[in-house]
């Protein structure tokens, strides 16, 4: 069974910073694009940032571009999502995904994690 875990999320003041995990299991993502999204309410689901498995060149939205560091650990099959300066509008439940595509659209991704919620106050 394919698992994605996501852990990390919280409350935190803007300026601040959190880490988002997603521990990978049930099968090997090589030749997949991981990827991050979030969901604010009232929202359609938003694209946060992608790399390859086993890829060095990330991957970013412009809303987080310079804030945000996604980055995995083969070994551990985790992805994880650095987030820092958090602004109010970064508030949103988080999701990881895997696509077999180099994709930037919720709807090629394949599998999906459970999210996680990120709120951040002012």
């Amino acid at each position: 069974q394919v698992q994605l875990v996501e852990s990390g999320g919280g409350l935190v003041q803007a300026g601040g910073s959190l880490r988002l995990s997603c521990a990978v299991s049930g099968r090997t993502f090589s030749n997949y694009v991981m990827g991050w999204f979030r969901q604010a309410p009232g929202k359609e689901r938003e694209f946060v940032a992608r790399m390859h498995w086993f890829g060095t060149v990330p991957y970013y939205a412009d809303s987080v571009k310079g804030r945000f560091t996604i980055s995995r650990d083969n070994a551990k099959n985790t992805l994880y999502l650095q987030m820092n300066s958090l602004k109010p509008e970064d508030t949103a439940v988080y999701y990881c995904a895997a696509s077999p595509r180099y994709s930037i659209d919720p709807r090629d991704y394949e599998y999906w994690g459970q999210e996680t919620q990120v709120t951040v106050s002012s």
